[in-house]
């Protein structure tokens, strides 16, 4: 093991969480052929199989599982070090790892911007993915910070809600009830439904609220894009209930409009989460402060600017 090197496990561990050589090699941006031969000169080192390919697939070997429970906690004593460093160097220098669910996308980076602008000497890393994949980053302890809009129930964490996540009914323009207020849930109920796939915290939201009011809801179609939900929506295909936050990037957009419907907006928020008993960084704690104060303010200021028609009614509560 004295031959391998640092990079050889970054390869091997990126390898081994994706179960596969092709995405590891697309998230390393590296070519397939190099992750497989940095993965074979580490196996050459370990002097035991790494990984066992069965079909198309391939699984870790029980030296395989050994190697990557030291990897992390190599990575984790590095981490432990760059953050006592950063410390010590105050914001010119450090790391920020954050993990987003999907809908999130829409605000993060726009509120990463200014911080970026403020602190160039961080560098920072932004994953966004689903919500089961959020999950096992938590699980792994492989980020600073995560953004996600349903606190897990499984993991022990800590949470703070850093900003509002209203989930609106989307309708097309010119829908016959556009110019109706207040519209009963029992309306809404009679129109074709487009939704979230199954386990989607919005999806289930809108679920438990029409279940409550023992109202059946006509689910015409599933989708797993809140942009393919919004192109089907705007096709006259059905109305929806998504995260107000999906509108931010539509501009002046005229395609969609927010229906005034009782018991709506949901309301929900999101959460910046991290593992309880971690001890976030200077830099970690600098962002999350950013994030309940300017970041809140900037997303909302954000939204109303790319899309000036929007109205959240009801929505008054605040954090």
């Amino acid at each position: 093991m004295k031959q391998a090197t640092l990079h050889q496990l970054k390869v091997f561990e990126a390898v081994a969480r994706h179960s596969s050589f092709t995405r590891a090699a697309e998230e390393l941006f590296l070519t397939q052929p190099t992750v497989s031969m940095q993965v074979k000169q580490l196996t050459k080192a370990v002097g035991m199989p790494l990984f066992d390919q069965v079909g198309k697939k391939i699984y870790l070997t029980q030296a395989g599982e050994e190697l990557l429970k030291t990897c992390r906690e190599v990575f984790h004593h590095l981490d432990q070090f760059e953050m006592a460093i950063a410390d010590l160097k105050g914001l010119k220098q450090g790391r920020l790892r954050v993990a987003v669910i999907t809908t999130a996308k829409y605000f993060v980076p726009r509120l990463l911007g200014p911080f970026c602008q403020r602190y160039p000497g961080i560098d920072i890393s932004l994953q966004v993915t689903n919500h089961e994949y959020i999950l096992g980053r938590l699980s792994e302890n492989l980020d600073d910070l995560y953004v996600m809009s349903q606190i897990p129930e499984n993991i022990d964490v800590i949470c703070q809600p850093i900003l509002e996540n209203p989930l609106v009914v989307l309708a097309p323009a010119g829908h016959p009830l556009a110019q109706e207020k207040n519209i009963s849930l029992e309306r809404i109920g009679a129109e074709p439904f487009i939704m979230r796939e199954p386990g989607s915290g919005t999806r289930q939201a809108v679920v438990d609220l029409f279940d409550e009011h023992e109202i059946a809801l006509k689910v015409q179609l599933d989708l797993g894009s809140n942009e393919a939900i919004k192109q089907a929506v705007a096709g006259g295909l059905g109305i929806s209930v998504l995260s107000y936050h999906t509108l931010a990037l539509d501009g002046s957009s005229d395609q969609l409009v927010v229906l005034d419907v009782e018991k709506f907006p949901i309301e929900r928020y999101w959460y910046a989460v991290y593992p309880s008993g971690k001890d976030p960084s200077i830099v970690a704690r600098t962002f999350l402060e950013y994030l309940l104060t300017e970041g809140k303010q900037l997303a909302e200021k954000t939204l109303l600017k790319n899309f000036p028609g929007l109205v959240i009614p009801n929505f008054t509560k605040r954090i």
